[in-house]
């Protein structure tokens, strides 16, 4: 008994006589072509979506924007091995209608339309949103913490440039004794072997130059990335890395089918005062006047949480756990207690401390709370405060009622806040877990937030592909404004 017999490569074969042939009806790549058909080129500011008539003629943006998003799909990223994939790959022949664009003209893509790549996705959300994809009525944000494209030695603040200049200036010392050295040792000889001390002491004094100029940027800056300039050095929180260069990506997912609404790119290490802002995206991309949203303790900001519930947004946000361990002796904050119909608060030796006044501290308006005479005859002052003027304040927060709603709400509703991680952190374990897309290719702010629209998209239409699985073929069709082809 032989091997498995293959195939004659002498021999003559009938192939299919179209390349529609090739891909299924109900193929992921019939998908990606419904949506991509549906969107306006010139609306969106892609390059070459209007072109002359004289001349080579452009590529279509379409082609392209199919391209990069199957290739995002399948992990392919690099504009050389779409090209490949062009050239090989069946599907992507039917995607691109038989074009095979160089290398340099896909990256191009990417770089000259890094504007609106991001528009794109948000018009990508808007037909999604059309077609009863998204619920409208819950959302989760949250953020994701992706490396950019440089190092963290290419990454420096005071501390590391001005330990680097030490280094350099102990190393000169160092050759300037071995030169001087070598001087005495080589009189008399027609070539010195100092010579390669000199080079790598001219060397040494260049990268001095470098640093001293690094050091004269940070007095304005706090610090400097030299590969990716608008990426910044951050807590990662895991990955095996304490700190790392990256970029903050703040993300708004409908809790229907777990389908990206929007997102935004930031350089920030912090999530707080962007929970508003993300609401609001996802309100206008669904076009709904109100919502819930999901948020970790990250998100906890008062004035933000406030400017939400204001604007229509029933917000679940978990609060951090506020100043340090009790104590042994003495008193907390938490040792206070609220009387919402007095208006006062009930310190722990029974007193009431009533309003004083307003007062501003660090952007915020608080309420002031104290009752001097109490506090002045009070056997355990010690024990409760050491301020100067000898009695203790308790600062309320102009919005605290609001936050206590939410707060209240949040504790009551735990199941439902535990969907927070199954809506949103699906996203990121796909993207960065499964897919591997730990780290940016490109590099700058806009180009990075086109990678990131590149990514979503592909997110997507994979997920709406796998969730609506049956349903998908009836879908891809309805969504067809074009003919078929």
């Amino acid at each position: 008994m032989g091997y498995k017999q293959g195939v004659d490569k002498k021999e003559q074969l009938l192939f299919p006589t179209s390349l529609d042939e090739y891909v299924a009806e109900d193929h992921i790549c019939r998908l990606i072509w419904a949506f991509t058909m549906q969107l306006d080129m010139s609306a969106l500011g892609l390059k070459y979506a209007h072109y002359k008539d004289t001349g080579s003629p452009p590529y279509d943006p379409r082609m392209m924007l199919n391209l990069y998003i199957y290739g995002y799909l399948h992990r392919v990223r690099s504009s050389r091995r779409l090209q490949d994939e062009a050239k090989r790959n069946i599907e992507v022949m039917w995607l691109m209608d038989g074009l095979k664009p160089d290398d340099r003209t896909i990256s191009n893509f990417r770089k000259d339309n890094a504007e609106a790549l991001k528009e794109t996705f948000r018009s990508f959300s808007k037909v999604c949103n059309k077609h009863g994809l998204y619920g409208g009525v819950m959302t989760a944000t949250d953020i994701t913490k992706i490396r950019a494209n440089n190092s963290l030695d290419n990454n420096h603040n005071k501390i590391t440039v001005g330990n680097a200049i030490k280094r350099i200036d102990k190393k000169i010392a160092e050759y300037i004794e071995a030169l001087e050295q070598g001087d005495v040792e080589e009189e008399g000889l027609e070539r010195p072997r100092s010579e390669k001390v000199k080079a790598a002491l001219e060397e040494l004094k260049r990268r001095k130059e470098k640093y001293e100029g690094l050091n004269k940027r940070l007095e304005s800056e706090s610090e400097v990335s030299t590969v990716d300039p608008d990426s910044r050095l951050m807590h990662t929180g895991g990955e095996g890395r304490r700190l790392d260069v990256n970029y903050n990506v703040h993300t708004v997912v409908d809790s229907k089918y777990h389908l990206v609404v929007d997102f935004e790119v930031s350089n920030c290490a912090n999530d707080a005062g962007n929970l508003k802002a993300m609401s609001d995206k996802a309100k206008e991309i669904m076009e709904v006047e109100s919502l819930v949203n999901l948020a970790d303790a990250g998100y906890y900001d008062s004035a933000d949480i406030t400017a939400c519930e204001e604007s229509g947004v029933t917000c679940l946000v978990a609060k951090g756990a506020a100043g340090g361990p009790k104590k042994e002796e003495g008193f907390n904050r938490k040792d206070f207690v609220w009387d919402r119909e007095k208006d006062v608060y009930i310190c722990p030796c029974h007193q009431e401390l009533r309003r004083r006044g307003k007062r501003h501290v660090s952007y915020e308006e608080y309420i002031v709370y104290s009752n001097i005479k109490a506090c002045r005859e009070c056997a355990k002052k010690k024990k409760c405060t050491s301020a100067k003027i000898g009695y203790r304040e308790y600062l309320r927060i102009s919005c605290q009622d609001i936050l206590d709603r939410v707060d209240e709400r949040t504790r009551k509703k735990k199941k439902l806040y535990r969907k927070r991680k199954e809506i949103v952190e699906h996203v990121f374990g796909t993207v960065k877990a499964v897919w591997g897309y730990r780290q940016y290719l490109c590099r700058r702010k806009p180009k990075v937030t086109a990678e990131t629209a590149l990514t979503y998209m592909a997110y997507n239409i994979r997920r709406i592909y796998n969730v609506l699985s049956e349903e998908h073929r009836i879908m891809a069709a309805g969504m067809r404004l074009l003919p078929e082809r």
